[in-house]
C-alpha cells in the first residue's frame, strides 16, 4: 500500500510539470519547426543515400552524392601531403594552427590503497600560427637531412600524440621521407621487430619513451644510427649503444637553419610514392605495417570531410587519440587542411575530473571549448556511465526532473526535433564537460552502442557521426550523415569509395538474406592502401578487379539497409560455434551486455568442445562497492572481486539485462570472472582503440577459463 500511495503522489505532483511541457509543445512545434528546417533535416534522414551500380542485392553501393565517379581530391591538383599543407598556410597564415598548454606544476598525490598519482595543473592553450608551424617544419626538416637522413628512405616516430608529431610528418611529407609510425603503448618487442623490419637509421620520441621503453631495446637495433627526442628538456647521454647518437629536437632545428643545410634541396613526393608505413597494434599476433601512399590518405580524407558540413576556420579540434591511428592522424591532417585549431590533450587530462587533472583545476576541453571532437566507443561509454553516476547522487526532485526531461528530449530527437528548453535547463552543464561547444562529434574503432549514440545525442545536444574504416582502407569506408537520425548504423559509403557484400555461407550471410542483403564487407577504392610490408602472405585479403579498382577484404559482416546505409552485424574472427552446433557472436554478446550499470568491460569467450559460453568482467569500481556494502562484505576492491557473492551479482544482472534485449539462451554466459584491474592499452589487453585482444585475454585468463569450464 505504501509503495502504491508513494506512487500516487509522484504522479500527481509531476502531472503540472507534465502538462506545461504538453502546452510548450503544441505552442512552440509549427514556429519551431518551420524557423529550423526540421522538416528539411526529416527528409534528409530518410532519403536514399547510396545505391547499388549493379542492380544486384550484393552491390556494389556507392554513395547518390557522387554516384558516376569516386572522388579522389577535394582541392584539385592538390594530389600529395605537402601540397595540401603549403595550400593551407597560404590561405591561413597568421591564424593560430597547433595548440598546447604548459605544465604549470606537478604534485604527487597518495590514493588510500598506497598508490601514487602524479596530479597536473595546466596554463592555457599557446598557439603556433599556420606561419610558424610552416618554418619549423622547414627548419626540421633540413635539419634531418643535415644528419643524413635521404628522400624515399624510411623514418620512424613512437611518440604520444602532441604538437610536434604533427610537425615530424610535416616534415616528412615535404621531404618525401616515408613515415613508420608505432603506438605509444606497443610492448617493446613489437617496437623492436617494427623498426628492425623497416630498417630505419632515424627514429623521433619523446624523452619519456625514450628513457622508459626504448632504452632497453636500442641495442637490439643495429641500423639505427640517429634518435631525436622531441622535448625541451636535457636527456642523459650516457649507456647509449655505441654509434648511435641522441639529438634534441631543438638542435636538430638548429642544425637545419645553418646556411650551408638550409639551402638543401627539396625531393617532393609523388601521389603514387610512400607517405606513410602505419604499424596497426593488432587484436592477434604481431603488429603489421599497412603501406600507404599520398593518393591513397587524399582520396580518404575527400570522403571523410565531406561528411562533416561546415568544416573550416571557425572549428576547433580536441586532438588525445593516438596519432599512430589513421583514424586521428587523418582527421588532424584533415583540420590542418581545412584552417581548424587543433588543441592537444590526452585521455588523462581531457576533462576537469581527468585522472591527472588536480582537483578545482581545469581540464583540457574546459579550456579549449572544442567544437569537434572524435571518440573510440570506450571513452563515450564511460563518459555516460559517469554523467548517470553523478545522476544518481542527485536530490530526488532534480534525478525525477532531469529523468523526464531526458525522456522528453530522447523522443524528440527520435523523431528528428530537438527540445531547446530542455538543453537550457538540463544539459547546459552537461555539455560544459566537453567544453559546452561540441557541434559534431565522430565515433570509429568498433561499433557504438545505440544507447550511449542516444544519450550523447540528448545529454551533449550535438549529432554522434558513427564512422567505419580500417587502417588498410585509410579509415575511409561510412559515415553517417548528420542529418541521420538513426541509431546503430555507420552510414552510407563514402564518396571516395564504394561496398560490396561477399556471401559467408558458413556463417550463415548471404545476399538473398531477407529482409537486407548480409554478407562479408569489402571495400573498394582509390583510398584502398598498398597492402602489407614485407608481409605478402597477408595480402590475399587484397585484390584488384578487372577495371583495376583496389578491394579489401574487412572480415566484417554486414547488412545493407534499403537506404543504401551499413550496419555491421558480426565479424568472422568472433563467431564460436558450440558443442551443440549453435553460432555465437562474442562481439554482439559484448555490445549488449555493456549497458550492464554494474560493467565497465566485458569479454566473452567460448570453447568449440563446450555448450555454454563464459566472461571476464571489468566491473564498474563505484557500483559493485555500494552493493557489497549492501550485502555486507568488506575488503580491498580485490577481496571484493574475488568474493563469490559479487560474481553472483553481477551473472544476476547480466541474466537480467540479456532477457530485456532478447538474447539467445545459450548467448547468455553463464559463468563470470571478475577482473579488478582495467584493461587499458598499457596492460596490453586490449588495442589503443580499445578493441579487444581476445588471443592475449584468453592468455591472461587461462587459469579461470580452465576453472570456469570445469578442469580446476
Amino acid at each position: 500500500m505504501g509503495v502504491q500511495s508513494d506512487s500516487a503522489i509522484q504522479a500527481v505532483l509531476l502531472f503540472p510539470v507534465h502538462l506545461l511541457i504538453w502546452l510548450y509543445s503544441v505552442l512552440s512545434f509549427l514556429p519551431w519547426y518551420y524557423i529550423t528546417g526540421a522538416g528539411q533535416r526529416k527528409f534528409l534522414s530518410k532519403r536514399i543515400k547510396a545505391r547499388s551500380t549493379s542492380d544486384r542485392p550484393e552491390g556494389p553501393y556507392r554513395s547518390v552524392d557522387h554516384f558516376e565517379t569516386l572522388a579522389t581530391e577535394d582541392f584539385p591538383g592538390k594530389d600529395t601531403l605537402d601540397k595540401l599543407f603549403k595550400h593551407a598556410v597560404q590561405r591561413f597564415g597568421e591564424a593560430p594552427c597547433l595548440g598546447t598548454r604548459d605544465v604549470l606544476s606537478e604534485d604527487n598525490e597518495i590514493q588510500p590503497n598506497g598508490k601514487v598519482f602524479k596530479k597536473l595543473i595546466l596554463g592555457d592553450y599557446r598557439w603556433l600560427s599556420y606561419d610558424e608551424v610552416d618554418s619549423i617544419v622547414s627548419e626540421f626538416g633540413s635539419g634531418l637531412v643535415a644528419l643524413g637522413q635521404q628522400p624515399k628512405s624510411k623514418i620512424a616516430i613512437f611518440c604520444e600524440t602532441r604538437a610536434e608529431w604533427m610537425i615530424t610528418a610535416q616534415a616528412c611529407f615535404r621531404r618525401n621521407f616515408p613515415l613508420v609510425t608505432f603506438y605509444a603503448t606497443l610492448g617493446e618487442e613489437a617496437i623492436a621487430y617494427g623498426l628492425n623490419e623497416t630498417g630505419v637509421t632515424h627514429l623521433i620520441t619523446s624523452a619519456e619513451l625514450l628513457e622508459t621503453k626504448l632504452k632497453r631495446v636500442l641495442p637490439q637495433i643495429s641500423r639505427l644510427k640517429h634518435v631525436i627526442y622531441v622535448d625541451q628538456r636535457k636527456v642523459s647521454t650516457d649507456g647509449w649503444p655505441a654509434g648511435l647518437s641522441v639529438h634534441s629536437m631543438q638542435a636538430v632545428r638548429e642544425l637545419g637553419t645553418l646556411p650551408e643545410n638550409s639551402e638543401s634541396p627539396l625531393v617532393k613526393p609523388e601521389p603514387s610514392d610512400l607517405a606513410v608505413v602505419m604499424y596497426t597494434s593488432g587484436s592477434t599476433g604481431r603488429p603489421k605495417g599497412v603501406m600507404i601512399v599520398h593518393k591513397n590518405l587524399i582520396a580518404g580524407m575527400t570522403g571523410q570531410c565531406e561528411r562533416i558540413p561546415g568544416l573550416g576556420p571557425n572549428d576547433t579540434y580536441i586532438a588525445y587519440l593516438p596519432l599512430a591511428h589513421v583514424l586521428e592522424m587523418t582527421a588532424e591532417i584533415s583540420c590542418v587542411t581545412y584552417g581548424c585549431r587543433i588543441g592537444y590533450s590526452s585521455p588523462q587530462t581531457l576533462s576537469d575530473q581527468s585522472t591527472k587533472i588536480k582537483r578545482g583545476s581545469k581540464g583540457d576541453c574546459s579550456v579549449l571549448s572544442p567544437t569537434l571532437m572524435a571518440a573510440v566507443p570506450e571513452i563515450m561509454d564511460r563518459i555516460n556511465k559517469n554523467v548517470m553516476s553523478k545522476v544518481q547522487e542527485m536530490s530526488y526532485i532534480q534525478r525525477t526532473l532531469f529523468t523526464l526531461g531526458y525522456k522528453y528530449k530522447l523522443e524528440q530527437v527520435k523523431r528528428g526535433y530537438d527540445a531547446p528548453v530542455c538543453n537550457a535547463l538540463l544539459f547546459r552543464k552537461v555539455k560544459k564537460l566537453l567544453g559546452g561547444r561540441v557541434r559534431m562529434m565522430l565515433s570509429g574503432g568498433a561499433p557504438l552502442s545505440s544507447a550511449t549514440q542516444r544519450f550523447m545525442n540528448v545529454c551533449f545536444c550535438c549529432p554522434v557521426g558513427q564512422g567505419y574504416g580500417l587502417t588498410e582502407t585509410c579509415g575511409a569506408g561510412t559515415i553517417t550523415e548528420v542529418a541521420d537520425i538513426s541509431t546503430g548504423r555507420v552510414g552510407a559509403p563514402l564518396i571516395c569509395c564504394e561496398i560490396r557484400l561477399r556471401d559467408w555461407a558458413e556463417g550463415g550471410y548471404t545476399s538473398k538474406d531477407s529482409p537486407n542483403p548480409r554478407g562479408e564487407i569489402l571495400i573498394g577504392g582509390p583510398n584502398v592502401t598498398m597492402g602489407y610490408y614485407r608481409n605478402e602472405s597477408k595480402d590475399q585479403d587484397f585484390f584488384e578487379d578487372e577495371s583495376g579498382q583496389r578491394w579489401f577484404c574487412t572480415g566484417d559482416i554486414g547488412e545493407v539497409h534499403p537506404d543504401g546505409c551499413l550496419q555491421i552485424v558480426d565479424r568472422k574472427k568472433d563467431l564460436v560455434k558450440l558443442q551443440a552446433g549453435e553460432y555465437v557472436s562474442l562481439g554482439k554478446v559484448e555490445s549488449a551486455l555493456k549497458n550492464c550499470p554494474l560493467i565497465d568491460n566485458i569479454c566473452a569467450y567460448a570453447n568449440s568442445e563446450q555448450n555454454y559460453v563464459i566472461s571476464f568482467v571489468v566491473p564498474n569500481q563505484k557500483r559493485l562497492t555500494e552493493l557489497a556494502e549492501q550485502r555486507g562484505i568488506v575488503g580491498m576492491w580485490e577481496e571484493i572481486c574475488t568474493h563469490p557473492d559479487m560474481e553472483k551479482e553481477v551473472l544476476r544482472e547480466i541474466k537480467d539485462v540479456a532477457s530485456k534485449i532478447k538474447l539467445q539462451r545459450f548467448e547468455i554466459p553463464i559463468k563470470v570472472h571478475l577482473s579488478p584491474e582495467p584493461w587499458t592499452p598499457e596492460t596490453g589487453l586490449v588495442t589503443d582503440a580499445f578493441k579487444l585482444k581476445r588471443k592475449e585475454l584468453k592468455n591472461h585468463y587461462l587459469h579461470h577459463i580452465e576453472r570456469m569450464y570445469g578442469r580446476k
